[in-house]
């Protein structure tokens, strides 16, 4: 999983200094897709890497970030009620503190 601050809104060019961001952006295949509610809005879209395809999510107001590969969005369906609770609960922040990847 990568994540960074420098998330954009779907006509927004990358910040400059995000390398991985734009390299991300370069292989995005497709239209975004906008969700949004009185909360929260992200834009999602398919990226194609040297890897494989990912899940790049952006967080328009908060500059946030994060490319997801099929085992870690996956990951997210073993999930119960509570974990993703806990997960809104502590927003902006992990919920696992730790060093960076």
């Amino acid at each position: 999983m990568s994540s960074n601050g420098s998330g954009e809104g779907a006509q927004s060019p990358p910040q400059p200094g995000c390398e991985e961001l734009s390299s991300l952006l370069a292989g995005a295949t497709g239209d975004a897709l906008n969700i949004a509610n009185e909360f929260a809005e992200v834009v999602v879209r398919r990226v194609t890497t040297r890897n494989g395809a990912r899940l790049l999510i952006q967080a328009p107001k908060s500059a946030q970030w994060v490319s997801l590969d099929a085992l870690e969005i996956e990951a997210l369906t073993w999930q119960n009620p509570a974990t993703l609770a806990a997960m809104v609960g502590n927003a902006g922040a992990p919920l696992i503190l730790g060093e960076e990847v």
